[in-house]
């Protein structure tokens, strides 16, 4: 049994470098000590993985040794307390069970036709031949995607969350606070301050609709309502503040993340002009109106869509701190250490995906990668419960965009990366230009060329 090699940086260059361009870091960190090493973030000793074999191991754990709710507390502040993410063991498994049944594959067609009206409204506030970032509208998108299949919410509800929301992300993305010692409300005067206020307004709105529904018995076709009416083996439902915890968590889970898989999908497509052009003659032989379930079964999309979360994942890492002394992949880990799968590395390994530094979406369509070669949502029991809602959502917003746009780089320069709290987004939001644009299908032919 032997001890994984450690990082000689001091805690202080380790957190600068972790949140100033963690995926160099872990580069630079392999290079050096090889599939496993260790380093110490937040007081927390972190022993990285992204051998597949030994990923394998941390995910076959049922929550009971290797705790990820306790790895996930740094973001307790806004999910709350009683989120899925926060939870281990029984408690996990319980709320699991009430969280799945709504977001099972076939569910999904239900949504479709609302990403499809949401990702045409987006495209047509595209500035004509003027740069733009395309991450914001990407934001919109998977924002307005959420408070309508989700939270059910509409008209002035429905606007009244989105500006409360982009307030609070506006905030709650600036990386120090992920740092636990930042967190600290020092009121108006401190950035962790200003988030909390922001926190209690978005609350507020959701307090309010989830007590209408449970007050009238409102019900509709969105998650929320499905939630509502769960009831657990022992048939309890959940309350307003475990509600309130798991909205906010499938928002911050399945908003932010998705439009930025959406924006590095993008960028990978613009800048890979062969691929692009396949893609959309695939988009537009879908016909000039396709339904959702005709788009989400385009083979071509689907790799597309996995090979952007293979290249650059969202986040960078997902992890479990250990309850008692254990070894994975005959490394010892100890008590209260985080065992680290580290979705970066392992999904750039040669032996997996020869040329990995390559997009090429043809890739998926020869090969499924094995769960614990393929990890952008996690693996095992905690992973992502909005896995196929996101990648469902991610086909039907790239197929309108190919359909729809034709979008150009600003400029030639390399496109970098910034963290934004968790994830890992393209420098400057990604700036584009919209060179033409196709009128919506319920308006016209799709060939027919709208007036910029």
């Amino acid at each position: 049994m032997s001890v994984p090699p450690s990082s000689s940086h001091s805690q202080v260059r380790t957190i600068w470098r972790w949140m100033r361009s963690p995926y160099p870091y872990l580069d630079s960190l392999a290079k050096k000590h090889g599939d496993t090493f260790t380093i110490r973030l937040a007081g927390l000793r972190l022993v990285v993985f992204s051998n597949p074999e030994h990923i394998k191991e941390i995910f076959a754990d049922g929550g009971d040794e290797l705790e990820a709710g306790r790895f996930n507390r740094t973001i307790a502040p806004l999910l709350g307390d009683r989120s899925v993410l926060m939870v281990d063991g029984s408690d996990h498994r319980r709320k699991r069970k009430l969280l799945l049944p709504p977001f099972r594959g076939e569910r999904m067609m239900v949504y479709g036709s609302t990403m499809l009206d949401i990702t045409d409204d987006a495209i047509d506030s595209f500035p004509h031949g003027k740069p733009f970032s395309l991450h914001e509208p990407m934001q919109d998108i998977t924002l307005r995607v959420i408070l309508r299949t989700i939270f059910g919410f509409e008209g002035h509800r429905e606007e009244a969350m989105v500006a409360t929301t982009k307030r609070l992300l506006e905030i709650g993305t600036w990386p120090p606070l992920l740092i636990p010692f930042m967190q600290v409300d020092l009121g108006r005067f401190s950035h962790y301050g200003r988030f909390l206020r922001e926190v209690e307004k978005s609350d507020a709105l959701l307090y309010e609709e989830i007590r209408r529904r449970q007050r009238d018995g409102t019900r509709g076709p969105d998650i929320l309502s499905l939630l509502l009416d769960a009831r657990d083996e022992e048939g309890n439902a959940m309350d307003a503040k475990e509600l309130r915890d798991e909205l906010v968590t499938l928002l911050v889970a399945g908003h932010e993340t998705t439009a930025t898989a959406l924006t590095w999908a993008m960028r990978w497509l613009l800048e890979s002009p062969s691929m692009l052009r396949d893609l959309r003659a695939a988009a537009l032989a879908l016909g000039p109106d396709p339904s959702p379930e005709k788009i989400v079964k385009c083979e071509l999309l689907d790799a597309t869509a996995r090979e952007a979360l293979r290249l650059v994942p969202v986040i960078p890492i997902v992890g479990r701190v250990v309850s008692r002394d254990r070894t994975i992949g005959g490394w010892e880990v100890k008590k209260g250490d985080a065992a680290v799968a580290s979705i970066y590395l392992a999904q750039r390994r040669p032996e997996t995906y020869p040329n990995p530094e390559r997009f090429d979406p043809r890739r998926f369509l020869d090969k499924k990668p094995a769960g614990h070669e393929f990890l952008p949502f996690g693996g095992g029991v905690r992973r992502c419960i909005g896995m196929a809602f996101a990648l469902y959502e991610m086909k039907i917003v790239l197929a309108r965009l190919l359909a729809r746009t034709e979008l150009v780089l600003e400029g030639k320069r390399p496109v970098g990366m910034t963290r934004r709290s968790i994830t890992i987004t393209p420098t400057d939001g990604l700036r584009v230009i919209l060179k033409k644009r196709r009128l919506r299908p319920a308006h016209a032919p799709l060939h027919a060329e709208a007036s910029a």
